[in-house]
């Protein structure tokens, strides 16, 4: 802060001030003193005046008594009325209010000048105590005195004789008056007027002494404003030198080159490197023109037809943005840089110019890796992802201006993941540089073959038959199966799968495209591996694939914008009463993007495929959740209904997803005893162990549990001993046409039985009919759901605490009729 204070601009008036000040308090103190000594003037004046007045008074009155002429009086008159205009102006001022007319009126009549009338008021009321002017104005006072005597003694001679009553005795005994006032007020007139000089010398005296002082403390001043000035000075310049010394370090000491010129572009400074980059000296460069260092060329290679002065002069080398240029050194070889200049301005005036030169070589190189970097994969050297898009996409472009046809394949390696688990991943990168080696070997010039990623490998075929293409990708697989690799003495088969899209016309997406290449290579790891499957667009499995891989997307945007809602649908207690809250099941919707009602088994097949369930599955246990809390909280009348949720395959085999429902429990304290888990036969007989060991964990805590669409798939009985489920749901296939057909109403009965002899209740699925509950009655079924009993509704609390706990009654009273 100290250092860029001393380099601050100094102010004009921050120098001056102290000497304005000085000039100002000196120019007042004058103004003062001539006021003061205006005014003592003025009263030494009047005194004069009061002297000539008393005197003329005193002389006119003798004569008047010795003449008795009426004009010598009224020169008595006119000479005392100077000394009474004194007594007025005292008079005046020595009152608590001072009357200022009655003053300015009495200096006048005293014979002063109008112009002095401001100052003697202003010296009376503000020195009056003043030693000096406070014995004046005593001797004033005294003198005053006499006169008001001698005017008594006037007007008493002046009415004797004016009566001529006046007798000798009379006039000698005035004169005798006259005598002693005028010896008593001569000496009070002489102290006044020495009281006035010794004070004016005073004031003299003492406005000297000020003046002086003024004057000493200004040249005191001058001398430390000039050493403070000079001590700036002194710090300016270290300053400036210091300054200098860090430039020059600096510039040495930066990798870009910096050259200074004067106005003609004469060579007067360079830093060390300028001379690597010009290879030039700066003692041999100084004073030489710029052009004899190097030239300026364009783009092109070509000679820049202006100067390197001109560009700076006219702005077009301003900082701010890269100026890309190459310069030519004596030796003939070039190097590109970038370049800044600026002029020097000095004075409002251009004095030289500079000019910084940065080395652009290893950026080149580095932008020139990063380029290929940003394009390639970096194990096996080939076309990365977004090169081969953009090629793809550039190949497309070419079918809207041209009839051509191109190939589009997508290369999957089988069992690679084995080479990467038990030899490691440097296996498994040997292993993909070979591959990329045969692969490329397999196509024609011009061919794009690109590493999508992991084990996965795209190749773009232009202008190429179908025919070739098909022969072609049949080549490469082959190639790959034959391929012998042996890592560290153990040896692996290694095949692909391929799938293989003909691109014949436009309009074609470059994401239709890879999603049709993609689905067709899945297709064919689906059906065997080592094969290559081409992709019809009428191929009704392929098309069940895509719409499947549709539903991934979207099921993933529904889960973001909570489009899921549930429904509940009443599962109704058959010929007896039942002391719980109830039974419902929970069933899961979808609204799409334009609010339409999606049922369940068209999206469910998807999620299962693409491992979508699991999160299916935990929205909906944290939503059911949700509305129990919601009605617990509320303090609805127990007991509430049992809620069925059903799990997928995938929820019950992860052990993560059984500790989320026990997070889940704990979060929103719902009481086990509510829920009942429905799992599907299929997905328990395929992870039997799994299935038991999570049935057990949950049933624990006092979950129960449902096995859904029984006998439905791959039923055995055997297994049923071995899951201790709660219900049995008897899959609706057999409930709705158990009336018409014998076989499925002897299945009902049998799992009904069976159910019972193993401890568990039985519930079956698709009652629509009331003739169907009441063959259900019949048989003994405990439960049943479908339509005639309720149609699902929305999931809210009421769900669970609306229904009548009692037993669904018979509903035939007559042969042929119902109630």
């Amino acid at each position: 802060m100290k250092q860029n204070r001393t380099l601050e601009t100094p102010r004009l008036l921050g120098i001056v001030w102290p000497f304005i000040a000085v000039v100002l308090f000196q120019a007042l103190l004058g103004c003062i003193s001539l006021y003061a000594l205006s005014a003592v003037r003025g009263y030494v004046a009047g005194e004069s005046l009061w002297s000539k007045g008393q005197k003329d008074a005193i002389y006119y009155l003798n004569l008047y008594a010795d003449s008795r002429d009426e004009r010598i009086f009224s020169k008595y008159q006119t000479a005392i009325a100077v000394p009474q205009g004194s007594h007025d102006l005292r008079v005046a001022l020595d009152r608590p209010a001072p009357d200022l007319v009655a003053a300015r009126q009495g200096i006048l009549q005293g014979g002063n000048h109008p112009d002095d009338v401001s100052s003697l008021i202003w010296l009376y009321l503000n020195f009056r105590h003043f030693s000096y002017l406070e014995r004046a104005i005593e001797r004033w006072t005294v003198g005053d005195s006499y006169l008001v005597q001698l005017d008594n003694v006037a007007q008493q001679m002046h009415a004797g004789i004016s009566r001529g009553s006046a007798t000798e005795e009379d006039i000698m005994r005035w004169k005798d008056q006259i005598l002693a006032i005028n010896d008593g007020v001569t000496p009070a007139a002489k102290a006044f007027s020495d009281a006035l000089g010794e004070g004016s010398r005073f004031l003299w005296r003492l406005l000297m002494v000020v003046n002086l002082g003024t004057a000493v403390l200004l040249i005191a001043l001058a001398l430390w404003r000039v050493h403070r000035l000079l001590g700036q000075r002194h710090a300016f310049a270290n300053a400036l030198e210091l300054e200098k010394e860090r430039a020059q370090v600096t510039l040495a000491s930066i990798g870009d080159g910096v050259i200074a010129t004067d106005f003609e572009g004469c060579i007067a400074y360079m830093n060390p490197a300028a001379e690597q980059l010009t290879h030039w000296n700066a003692e041999q460069a100084n004073g030489l023109p710029l052009a004899s260092l190097f030239n300026l060329l364009d783009e092109n290679a070509e000679k820049d037809s202006f100067t390197l002065i001109e560009h700076i002069l006219a702005g077009q080398l301003s900082g701010g943005s890269e100026h890309a240029k190459l310069i030519q050194r004596l030796d003939g070889s070039t190097v590109s840089v970038t370049l800044v200049g600026a002029p020097i301005r000095t004075d409002g005036r251009i004095s030289g110019t500079v000019l910084v030169l940065h080395d652009m070589t290893q950026e080149r190189q580095y932008i020139a890796n990063l380029s290929w970097q940003a394009t390639h994969d970096a194990l096996t050297g080939l076309a990365n992802r977004r090169e081969f898009e953009f090629r793809l996409e550039q190949a497309l472009g070419k079918l809207n201006r041209a009839q051509s046809r191109h190939s589009l394949m997508f290369l999957d390696l089988d069992q690679f993941k084995l080479v990467n688990d038990t030899c490691g991943h440097a296996a498994g990168d040997e292993l993909l540089r070979h591959i990329c080696t045969l692969l490329q070997s397999g196509l024609r010039e011009g061919d794009t073959l690109a590493r999508l990623g992991g084990d996965e490998f795209g190749i773009l075929l232009e202008n190429c038959p179908a025919d070739m293409a098909e022969r072609i990708a049949e080549n490469l697989r082959q190639t790959v199966q034959n391929l012998h690799f042996v890592w560290k003495g153990r040896p692996f088969v290694t095949t692909v799968s391929i799938g293989l899209v003909h691109i014949a016309q436009a309009p074609s997406t470059l994401e239709a495209s890879l999603r049709a290449a993609d689905m067709a290579c899945y297709m064919a790891k689906e059906k065997g591996r080592n094969r290559v499957q081409v992709y019809h667009a009428d191929d009704t499995e392929l098309s069940m694939r895509f719409g499947e891989m549709a539903w991934v997307q979207r099921l993933h945007m529904a889960l973001e914008d909570n489009r899921f809602v549930l429904y509940a649908q009443e599962i109704a207690s058959l010929g007896r009463t039942d002391n719980s809250g109830g039974h419902i099941e929970i069933l899961l919707r979808l609204h799409d993007e334009s609010g339409r009602v999606i049922m369940p088994e068209n999206f469910i097949p998807a999620a299962e495929r693409y491992g979508l369930m699991t999160a299916l599955d935990r929205w909906v246990v944290q939503n059911v959740f949700k509305v129990i809390q919601q009605c617990l909280s509320e303090g609805a009348p127990q007991p509430l209904a049992i809620c069925a949720i059903n799990l997928s395959g995938t929820s019950i085999g992860d052990d993560a997803f059984l500790a989320y429902l026990r997070e889940q429990f704990q979060r929103f304290s719902i009481p086990p005893e509510l829920i009942c888990f429905e799992i599907t036969e299929t997905a328990a007989i395929s992870n039997l162990g799994s299935a038991i060991r999570f049935i057990n964990e949950l049933k624990g805590l006092g979950c129960r549990f449902s096995l859904d669409d029984f006998c439905a798939g791959m039923s055995s009985f055997a297994y049923l001993k071995h899951l201790p489920v709660d219900f049995l749901k008897i899959d609706g296939s057999f409930v709705k046409d158990m009336l018409d057909d014998p076989v499925n109403r002897a299945m009902v009965e049998v799992i009904n039985h069976i159910g019972h002899v193993m401890g568990k209740q039985t519930i079956a699925e698709f009652v629509e009919t009331p003739l169907i509950e009441q063959a259900l009655l019949e048989i003994g079924v405990d439960y049943a759901q479908g339509y005639l009993i309720e149609r699902p509704q929305v999931f809210t609390c009421e769900s669970l605490q609306r229904r009548e706990i009692r037993p669904r009654p018979l509903l035939f009273t007559a042969p042929g009729t119902f109630r």
